[in-house]
């Protein structure tokens, strides 16, 4: 067992991710972080529901999730592992996204999916600015994916 798994940190549920992370309903786009290696990695779940209000106009046929909201859920996930590895040195402070790169969509995430949105720390600049590689999946079926960079800033 590596150093980094003896000490992860999981389940974080809804609750005391909206203490970590400013996001609310209807933007708060994960209900649960279930592992988290501090500095490393993290893994949440979002479960995606028709009452969602982004399905009453995309598109109102056939429901579809929009591929924005799904990297939200990276970018959020990723602010979760933000909070923990940086403990208090993240009160008072947002992470706003930098850049958005090697962006793919693989197929449409719907009503009834479980997203399993797995990030990890590619590189860090100190505490401020670290690049990350998030992947979205609905079982073992990879749904998106992207590389982002997000910089912590103070809130307001």
């Amino acid at each position: 067992m590596t150093e980094a798994e003896k000490t992860a940190v999981g389940p974080v549920e809804v609750t005391r991710i909206m203490e970590m992370i400013p996001h609310r309903y209807p933007m708060l786009m994960v209900d649960r972080v279930i592992d988290i290696v501090p500095d490393v990695s993290a893994v949440g779940i979002k479960n995606v529901t028709v009452n969602e209000p982004h399905f009453t106009g995309h598109f109102p046929t056939q429901p579809v999730m929009p591929g924005v909201l799904i990297i939200e859920a990276m970018a959020q996930t990723s602010a979760v592992l933000f909070a923990q590895t940086l403990g208090t040195r993240m009160e008072g402070k947002v992470v706003y996204f930098m850049t958005i790169d090697e962006c793919r969509f693989r197929r449409p995430v719907i009503p009834g999916d479980q997203l399993m949105i797995h990030v990890r720390k590619l590189r860090g600049r100190g505490t401020l600015i670290w690049k990350m590689k998030g992947e979205a999946y609905v079982g073992e079926h990879l749904a998106a994916e992207a590389e982002f960079a997000a910089m912590i800033q103070d809130d307001g």
